[in-house]
């Protein structure tokens, strides 16, 4: 009884490991690419790759093993200092998307 609990607790674990990588994956995918270097943090398709694996680590492989420990550490390293990097720049570096009333200088209706 007490590995059936430890067990559904990793699973439990792993899960959250999961659903945190991909947060983190979909997060740095929303992101402007200009923005990581206003920032001054590494490039768009670089933490693009290693969420990605951390993200196909943490699905493929249990917890207790050594690379989803290093995709965690990636991860956090995304979450406590790029993020809120990216976040501190105007816009929040988020790709910013007009509509189709957007002229160069703002849009045509007036600002309606």
């Amino acid at each position: 009884m007490l590995m059936q609990g430890f067990n559904s607790f990793m699973s439990l674990l792993n899960l959250a490991l999961v659903v945190f990588s991909g947060f983190a994956l979909i997060d740095a995918a929303t992101r402007r690419e200009d923005a990581y270097r206003a920032a001054d943090k590494q490039t768009k398709p670089f933490w693009l790759i290693i969420l990605g694996i951390a993200f196909v680590v943490a699905l493929i492989f249990e917890i207790l093993s050594f690379l989803p420990i290093i995709g965690l550490i990636a991860t956090i390293v995304y979450m406590v200092d790029v993020r809120p990097a990216l976040r501190g720049l105007p816009g929040g570096g988020r790709a910013r998307r007009g509509s189709s009333s957007d002229g160069p200088y703002g849009p045509w209706n007036g600002g309606r």
